[in-house]
């Protein structure tokens, strides 16, 4: 047993020296690298297509665009756009038109009228439409918006992940070098303590490999698409102004008014103030004057 756990230790030791040698060589070379197709990397969402200028200034599918060069980024975008009057669902169906040929799809949606509403028409509609467009169409897709309505906010953010992915990428190719020497042990062991020490070890190994697995997977969903938030409302109704007071009759009857109230408002605040202190004085003064006036039957 005490020989079986040196060669165990012996062999792990050499599986981490042989996998943290692997990964240098293999990023120095070429920076970071993205994850394979079957890791749910770019290739498995479906290569992003370029998009070219059409009759009405929207953009139509074209040929296919080359992977983006850099580090890889999470791009994540916060827009607000004003369109006009009764014209909320032609431009949410103009927002999914623009999601489908930059290659997205739409996330959720979430529109309602303003409360209070009397009639159909005077309604306020806004909604916010979540969507996610290929990395490579981001600014098309920014550009496309404008075009929607009158921007009023606009925040754009993003976040560098690559050394995230040299580390996973250390940690991985450490952990399936590892289990490759655990597995080579197995067939090595002898008796059946033996087994069910490797056969433990295996286990753990294997969780820590599907785990960075699914990091890295995160990563390449999340660089390979970016996600746009768009918050779309109507313009408001134009608002009832009340006809101009000319000869200023009317409107000073209502300052005239106003201060009236305001005046009652501060006697009653200032009587409820010193209330208390004239019940003290008037409940001294009766004293005073029961103590001073003789009464009959104290004759």
């Amino acid at each position: 047993m005490k020989r079986v756990l040196v060669v165990i230790a012996i062999v792990v030791a050499a599986a981490a020296c042989g996998g943290g040698g692997g990964t240098a060589s293999s990023t120095s070379s070429g920076g970071v690298q993205k994850a394979p197709a079957g890791n749910g990397g770019a290739a498995d969402a479906g290569q992003p297509t370029k998009s070219t200028g059409g009759q009405n200034g929207t953009s139509v599918p074209g040929t296919t665009v080359p992977a983006l060069q850099g580090p890889p980024v999470i791009r994540q975008a916060q827009l607000s756009v004003t369109v006009g009057s009764g014209t909320f669902d032609s431009k949410l169906a103009q927002v999914r038109n623009l999601v489908e040929l930059q290659g997205g799809y739409i996330a959720g949606t979430d529109a309602q009228a303003s409360p209070g509403s009397q009639t159909q028409d005077s309604q306020i509609r806004t909604g916010i439409i979540n969507f996610m467009v290929p990395a490579a169409h981001f600014d098309a897709a920014i550009d496309e918006l404008a075009k929607v309505g009158k921007v009023q906010s606009e925040h754009i953010t993003g976040t560098d992940v690559g050394a995230q992915y040299v580390d996973l990428r250390a940690r991985l190719a450490n952990a399936e070098a590892q289990r490759n020497a655990m597995l080579a042990l197995l067939t090595k062991a002898q008796n059946i303590n033996d087994i069910i020490a490797v056969q433990n070890q295996i286990g753990q190994i294997t969780a820590q490999i599907e785990q960075l697995k699914g990091q890295i997977k995160y990563l390449d969903d999340n660089t390979s698409f970016s996600s746009i938030s768009v918050t779309m409302t109507e313009s408001g109704a134009p608002v009832r102004t009340a006809p101009a007071d000319s000869w200023g009759f009317a409107t000073a009857l209502n300052d005239a008014a106003h201060n009236f109230v305001t005046t009652i408002n501060y006697v009653v605040t200032g009587l409820g103030a010193i209330g208390p202190f004239l019940v003290l004085v008037v409940l001294g003064f009766l004293l005073l004057r029961w103590r001073r006036v003789p009464l009959p039957w104290r004759a």
